[in-house]
């Protein structure tokens, strides 16, 4: 599996802050070790960006997410789940990032 190219300013902050960012990956590979599959946990890693309300995580979540085999309806089926736990207008904000970073547009949006 290929991720996606990192944000730029992602590629910067880890070449000012090594330290930081060597200690990132290492956070992120014992978080990998258990009984869930890749795409497991790219929809659960999606799930906890959209209940924090972080827009670059949710981003980096779905383009993760999408490049590992998730599909756009597994996408929506974590927004209308979590629609019940954080509320509608914070689903409605995080459908909005979704769309933006699938590059496609809310409905009625021009």
């Amino acid at each position: 599996m290929s991720l996606p190219k990192p944000p730029d300013t992602f590629v910067e902050f880890s070449r000012e802050f090594p330290g930081v960012a060597e200690a990132w990956q290492l956070v992120q590979r014992a978080g990998e070790q258990g009984p869930l599959d890749a795409k497991a946990q790219r929809l659960v890693k999606l799930a906890i960006a959209v209940g924090t309300g972080r827009d670059g995580a949710i981003s980096s979540a779905v383009r993760k997410g999408l490049a590992s085999g998730v599909t756009p309806a597994e996408i929506d089926q974590i927004l209308a789940l979590a629609a019940g736990t954080i509320g509608f207008p914070a689903t409605v904000a995080a459908y909005s990032t979704v769309r933006r970073t699938q590059n496609k547009p809310p409905d009625g949006a021009g």
